[in-house]
């Protein structure tokens, strides 16, 4: 099963409650994400709040055409979940 982005608000300091098609919901911290690149530009509370879910994309994305992936935003939301770890493991994604 693909992963995929259902829901998702912005709750303040970068974080966003996130519902996914797998049925998990979770809060995802970005606040390290808005300090590089692209998404440096969403280091404004203003502009971070302006995500919504592309239903094309099915993930969060910025009308300044950044995008994360739905499984960076899940690891985001679960890492601290021992269950997952060999699954974000296999993704490339550690702590």
């Amino acid at each position: 099963m693909f992963l995929h982005i259902i829901q998702a608000t912005p709750i303040g300091d970068f974080r966003v409650d996130v519902t996914f098609n797998d049925g998990k919901h979770g809060i995802a911290d970005l606040s390290e994400v808005v300090q590089r690149g692209v998404f440096a530009q969403l280091s404004n509370h203003e502009e971070f709040a302006k995500l919504y879910v592309d239903t094309e994309l099915e993930t969060i994305v910025w009308p300044n055409g950044a995008d994360l992936a739905p499984e960076f935003v899940y690891f985001q939301a679960f890492k601290n979940d021992p269950s997952l770890a060999e699954q974000f493991k296999a993704w490339g994604y550690t702590h």
